[in-house]
């Protein structure tokens, strides 16, 4: 299986603050990247091996899993750190633009196209998001054989931290519905319900379909291009960062989610505590809320 992923990243130490990349401090951004990155080679990648120890040396593992993996990280003029990233200039190929820095997203989207017919994934990871899951192909799969391609899965997003009240939380949590009401009908094929290794784990249309990433298979992708939307820049859906990851696929397919009592069965980690840190503070804490407690 060939997969092909498109990050677009973004540096700019000058900038205000109010997002990770217009930090003072490149260090986190340097961080969350590194990880992005080489969780991919980890999860996907032929570069794994088990230690024989009785024979002392190493023997190939994972070959049902015979994924070929290819990164492009799309930037634009001179603001980015890959030039601070120790990893290997092989981990993945740098795409230079000169677009507007809020409008890079897009120019993801066309590197998607450029490359149709050579992948059977197309994805698309903001670049503070980290895979863990060397099964999400797999599931993803799966889904698609029972739902069929008109449907697409997509992760749960979360943050961890040992310092919150919680030390895991989801953060892409439900939005009011006239948010999404112009762009999708949650109501057409409300709920999916599936059986996996004998557990029945249900997903549902959701009101916030946002998760900072997509993964098409072939036929969606190519779907997806001949759209006459496709490329609009339409940042119609919050704003240009969100529009670039979810308002594309939400126009074309009927997007699902886990649920939540089946949160972790596809998720992705977006890296820092920006949004468990709310909890406690401007989110109340549901066990404190129950209690009549905060």
């Amino acid at each position: 299986m060939r997969i092909l992923f498109t990050i677009p990243h973004f540096f700019n130490s000058d900038g205000d603050g109010k997002h990770a990349s217009l930090s003072k401090d490149p260090r986190p951004r340097i961080t969350g990247l590194v990880f992005a990155l080489t969780a991919l080679r980890e999860l996907y990648s032929q570069s794994q091996c088990m230690i024989d120890i009785a024979q002392c040396q190493t023997i190939p593992v994972n070959q049902e899993q015979n994924y070929q993996v290819d990164i492009v990280i799309c930037t634009t003029q001179e603001y980015h750190l890959l030039a601070q990233i120790p990893l290997p200039s092989w981990f993945c190929k740098h795409y230079s633009t000169q677009v507007e820095p809020m409008l890079l997203g897009f120019q993801c989207h066309q590197v998607l196209r450029e490359y149709l017919g050579q992948y059977d994934y197309y994805c698309y990871l903001e670049d503070d998001l980290i895979l863990r899951d060397p099964w999400l192909f797999t599931k993803l799969n799966w889904f698609n054989r029972h739902a069929g391609n008109s449907c697409l899965l997509q992760p749960n997003r979360y943050e961890v931290s040992p310092h919150s009240k919680a030390i895991k939380a989801y953060i892409d949590g439900d939005l009011l519905p006239h948010i999404t009401a112009n762009f999708q009908n949650i109501q057409d094929q409300p709920q999916f319900i599936g059986k996996v290794m004998e557990q029945a784990v249900s997903f549902k249309r959701p009101l916030n379909p946002h998760s900072g990433c997509f993964f098409l298979n072939a036929e969606q992708m190519e779907y997806w291009a001949k759209q006459p939307y496709f490329l609009d820049r339409d940042c119609g859906f919050i704003g240009p960062l969100e529009s670039a990851a979810t308002l594309g696929i939400m126009k074309t397919f009927k997007v699902y989610k886990p649920t939540a009592s089946h949160a972790n069965f596809l998720e992705i980690q977006h890296f820092g505590s920006g949004f468990i840190n709310l909890i406690g503070r401007q989110v109340k804490y549901g066990r404190e809320q129950e209690t009549g407690n905060g």
